[in-house]
């Protein structure tokens, strides 16, 4: 059983010290506010967590749907223990949602990272990058998902506009229902590797789902026709085994996702606009007023989308933002680097009014 949910050979040597102290291994598959089901050597089990991983300060301490982990059996109907959490390979993490900083894990140990947005007039490029930069921070292969696509106009050409900021990541267009490009969703589905649906409410996901599990395991909702939006139909996070034998975890869309500690997936993500940067003649080039600045040139000449662009400095900024609010020496060296590119472009300034009156 824990072999068709992705066991291998190294979740063995990790488990060895809890076999050790007499503890079983076990996967989460669904993960609700009550607590836990785990899938066993013995079947699917209840647990609930020990008090030391719900009370951790690190909320990524705590279980998450994806999670291999060493529990405690108990006799029924007494739920199961669970005392330790198994290293996780990779993990979507966001910013978790209201005041405060911490993170969330929403899905562990996932393979592949699909992301689902609609081809309605809700697609956002701007929304894509960011879930594209935290799946690339994750360590999963993401692959975006547009959904009705039997509902959308030129969709050869809002592929393409994906495709444009994808930076080579594959761009699916399928129509769930009519059973058309499920083919090539389940091409990355391979038994035994975890696949996770990440999107806005509405998306489609959950009618994917049950599109590729043959069987109506997920509630699906209808869009809302003043916005095209979708209601909220998934009310927890659950891993479904496949007839083809692959994983997948459907998730509860989400309003937002703030970016936590995505540095490298945003680096990934633009790396076209990070060796522009390269090019600057200024190694603290604030590309604005800058002479020798290739950022400015690319977007003179078209070569750099001013929306992508705009993106990147965003999402950078978010992340910059966060690091300030854990580290006092962030902030001032922030406020080093700024004052260093105030001052080379004030130089800048000074130098080209005194070449002008030699003229």
């Amino acid at each position: 059983m824990l072999t068709q949910y992705g066991w291998s050979d190294g979740l063995q040597r990790d488990f060895a010290p809890y076999a050790a102290q007499g503890l079983k291994a076990g996967r989460v598959i669904v993960q609700q506010r009550g607590g836990y089901r785990l899938i066993t050597e013995d079947g699917e089990a209840d647990a609930k967590a020990a008090g030391r991983l719900m009370k951790s300060p690190e909320e990524m301490a705590r279980p998450a749907v994806g999670d291999w982990v060493a529990y405690e059996p108990r006799r029924a109907p007494e739920p199961a223990f669970i005392q330790h959490v198994l290293p996780r390979a990779t993990a979507f993490v966001r910013k978790a949602a209201g005041r405060g900083t911490h993170a969330q894990v929403v899905a562990a140990n996932v393979d592949v990272a699909f992301l689902v947005t609609s081809l309605n007039t809700d697609l956002s490029l701007r929304r894509l990058e960011r879930y594209l930069a935290t799946a690339h921070e994750s360590g999963a292969r993401p692959v975006i998902v547009l959904t009705k696509a039997d509902l959308a106009d030129d969709v050869a050409a809002r592929v393409a506009e994906v495709e444009a900021i994808a930076q080579g990541a594959p761009v699916l267009a399928i129509a769930a229902k009519r059973g058309e490009g499920l083919e090539a969703v389940a091409a990355h589905l391979e038994p035994g590797k975890t696949a996770v649906l990440l999107g806005m409410s509405g998306a489609g996901k959950s009618t994917l789902l049950n599109a590729l599990a043959g069987t109506e395991r997920m509630a699906t909702g209808e869009i809302r026709e003043h916005d095209e939006r979708g209601r909220h139909t998934t009310t927890h996070r659950e891993l479904v085994l496949l007839p083809s034998g692959g994983l997948i975890l459907d998730t509860p869309g989400m309003r937002e996702l703030a970016l936590w500690e995505a540095d490298a997936g945003v680096a990934t993500l633009f790396s076209d606009i990070e060796a522009l940067e390269a090019e600057c003649r200024f190694r603290d080039c604030g590309h604005d007023r800058e002479p020798g600045c290739a950022v400015r040139q690319a977007l003179e000449d078209g070569r750099l989308d001013p929306g992508r662009w705009a993106s990147f400095q965003k999402l950078r900024a978010e992340l910059a933002h966060e690091r300030r609010k854990e580290d006092p020496r962030a902030a001032q060296e922030n406020r080093r680097l700024w004052a260093s590119r105030h001052k080379t472009a004030k130089a800048w300034s000074k130098q080209k009014r005194g070449f002008g009156e030699d003229e």
